[in-house]
C-alpha cells in the first residue's frame, strides 16, 4: 500500500511538471528581397529570434533558377528567414527590413541594378501582408517620399547554390570589400540617418 501511494505521488508530480513546461515556440517564415542576398542574410543573422536564413530566388516565371539565369527568368534575389515568434515578431522583422534597404530606389539596390536586385516583401498570409503594408506606409511617412518596395504573395522560393549560403562567413574579406565598395551602409545612413539598420544592430 505504501509503495502504491508513493508511485501515485510520483506520477502526479511528473504530470504536474509536464503540464508546467512552457509552450513550444512556433516557427514562422518571412521572405525579403533587399538587393544582394549575401547582405540581407548577414543582416538578419544578427537579429535575436532568427533561427535560420537561406539565400535564394523568387518571383520569376522559370523553375530551378540559378545564379546565372535567375535574372532572365524574372526572379529577385531574396532571403527566406525562419524565426521564433516567441522571441521576435513579424512586425519587428519587416520594420527592420525597411530600415536595412533603400526603399525609395525602384531600379535596384546600391551598386546593383536591375529587377533582380529590386526590393520586395513576399508575404505568406494576410496578416503578413497587412503588417508589410503598415511598415511600408510608415516608411513613406518617415522619409517623406514614395516607396518603391513591392508587397506580393510569396511564390515558390528556390534556394541558391551552396556557395552563396553564409557567404559573409565563408568569404569575410571578399564580402566586406563588396559591401563597402557597393556603399550599402553609406547609402543607408543617407536615407535613414540614425535609424539606419534599426532593429538589426540593436538600435
Amino acid at each position: 500500500m505504501i509503495r502504491k501511494t508513493a508511485y501515485a505521488l510520483l506520477f502526479a508530480a511528473g504530470a504536474a511538471l509536464t503540464t508546467a513546461q512552457p509552450a513550444k515556440a512556433e516557427m514562422e517564415v518571412a521572405i525579403f528581397a533587399g538587393g544582394c542576398f549575401w547582405c540581407v542574410e548577414a543582416d538578419f543573422d544578427k537579429v535575436s529570434g532568427v533561427v535560420s536564413t537561406t539565400s535564394g530566388y523568387i518571383g520569376g516565371r522559370t523553375e530551378n533558377p540559378t545564379y546565372y539565369d535567375h535574372s532572365s527568368g524574372g526572379h529577385r534575389e531574396a532571403v527566406r528567414i525562419e524565426f521564433d515568434n516567441s522571441r521576435v515578431s513579424y512586425d519587428m522583422l519587416v520594420s527592420a527590413f525597411f530600415h536595412s534597404i533603400d526603399p525609395t530606389d525602384g531600379g535596384g539596390q546600391f551598386c546593383d541594378r536591375g529587377h533582380s536586385y529590386t526590393t520586395a516583401v513576399y508575404t505568406m498570409n494576410g496578416a503578413q501582408a497587412a503588417a508589410a503594408e503598415k511598415a511600408k506606409q510608415q516608411a513613406g511617412r518617415t522619409l517623406g517620399t514614395g516607396i518603391a518596395t513591392d508587397i506580393v504573395s510569396a511564390s515558390t522560393f528556390w534556394p541558391a547554390e551552396d556557395y552563396h549560403q553564409n557567404y559573409y562567413r565563408k568569404n569575410p574579406v571578399r564580402y566586406k570589400y563588396y559591401r563597402n565598395g557597393c556603399r550599402r551602409d553609406a547609402r543607408l545612413e543617407q536615407v535613414w540617418g540614425d535609424d539606419a539598420m534599426k532593429g538589426i544592430r540593436g538600435s
